[in-house]
């Protein structure tokens, strides 16, 4: 997932599949596997035909798939390193290329759903650049092998069963429906069960097609974001600049209120007067700030990684003429990994300051946790977790 076919993002379940431990066969008989699927394909109202159809010529799980269940860039490389492929220059060009390309699909969209053409498009090159690296990958094929190990219990079972009701419902033939090796389809990278729920005939043709159709695929995003609870007139975020000494306590609140402490963007423009926001240092202090709105958090349900939110707003405030970010980031890798997250998590959860699982992934619940230990250690409280964070928790010099 790096390169342009690298940075696809997999909305909703890439924080599903990092599962812990390796993926468990059921009981090595792939075609009883397949047969146990019939009558609950049954009941959602698939056939015999689609069923036979959608399975035809797969002998057994694909071992490729059931590997990739152990790696994710999105969660496991520096958010630096993620956004020089996410928003790269020639991402920006071909972005900015695509809408004036779709200007009028673009506009009716946005008129429609409110959402901003720059996020719509900006979601679309992080997905699949632009429906340029879609997916190759047999859906069925992907979700049958997922499901088959158990990956996440029982929500790849889930998955697949919604793949066959699509499939039934005939928005895509079985040898078209392709994605991404975790199911993930078409140039907007939905699950089918996401599918099912938000995808758009915005041409008119009958046909949810994310596959072929840009301007179904366009407004299936924008859509899905109003569903999450997309604002309209609010913007994702912005880079800020802190004065000196700022009380790193207060670190949520209006957006009027962080201006009147003395709160700039970067970018000079003013900050605006309604709405709420946090502080966001994903690189700690030192390197670029954020405060971030609601509508971060509408993009992190399209995909819980912090990285690939961070990238779809910076991506939408490049393709809309903004300047590139105005902070530096860390030099080397002063960061945790996986394995010293999971350790930070148990420990601030043994001092009552974390309630989340303890997967080894940053995010919102250990950015608060993070936060709250350094203010009760009268530390800087920026919410980043560095190994020096990690030592001092756990009582090493």
């Amino acid at each position: 997932m790096r390169t342009r076919r690298a940075v696809l993002a997999l909305p909703l379940c890439l924080a599903l599949l990092a599962a812990p431990g390796p993926a468990r066969a059921q009981d090595g008989d792939y075609p009883g596997f397949v047969a146990s699927l019939r009558s609950d394909a049954t009941a959602r109202g698939v056939s015999p035909n689609t069923f036979d159809a959608a399975f035809a010529g797969l002998r057994g799980p694909d071992p490729d798939v059931i590997a990739r269940t152990r790696r994710q860039g999105e969660f496991s490389r520096p958010v630096w390193d993620y956004l020089v492929g996410a928003v790269s220059p020639g991402r920006i060009a071909r972005g900015q290329a695509q809408g004036k390309r779709l200007a009028t699909t673009l506009a009716a969209i946005e008129a429609r759903t409110g959402v901003p053409r720059a996020i719509v498009l900006a979601f679309w090159g992080v997905e699949s650049d632009f429906g340029a690296s879609a997916g190759s990958l047999p859906t069925v094929r992907a979700l049958a092998s997922l499901a088959y190990v158990r990956h996440r219990g029982t929500l790849f079972r889930d998955e697949l069963l919604a793949a066959l009701q699509i499939l039934e419902k005939g928005d895509i033939e079985p040898a078209r429906m392709v994605g991404s090796w975790a199911g993930a389809m078409g140039q907007v990278q939905f699950l089918p069960s996401v599918y099912l729920r938000e995808a758009v005939d915005f041409d008119g043709d009958g046909r949810r097609d994310i596959w072929r159709s840009e301007p179904d695929a366009l407004a299936s995003i924008a859509h899905y974001l109003r569903s999450l609870g997309w604002k309209p007139g609010l913007s994702w975020g912005y880079e800020v600049s802190l004065p000196k000494e700022f009380d790193l306590t207060r670190y949520r609140g209006p957006l009027s209120d962080f201006a009147a402490r003395g709160v700039r963007r970067t970018d000079g423009k003013p900050l605006p007067v309604n709405g709420e926001a946090s502080l966001f240092l994903p690189g700690g202090l030192g390197s670029p700030v954020f405060l971030i709105t609601d509508n971060f958090e509408v993009i992190r349900g399209y995909n819980t990684s912090d990285s690939y939110a961070l990238a779809v707003g910076h991506l939408a405030d490049r393709l809309a003429g903004g300047p590139a970010l105005a902070a530096p980031w860390p030099n080397g890798d002063a960061r945790l990994d996986g394995p010293g997250l999971k350790r930070l998590q148990a420990g601030l959860a043994a001092q009552g300051l974390y309630a989340g699982e303890q997967d080894g992934r940053a995010g919102p619940k250990l950015r608060e946790a993070v936060r709250q230990y350094q203010i009760r250690e009268g530390l800087p409280a920026d919410g980043y977790a560095r190994p020096a964070l990690l030592e001092r928790l756990e009582g090493r010099p």
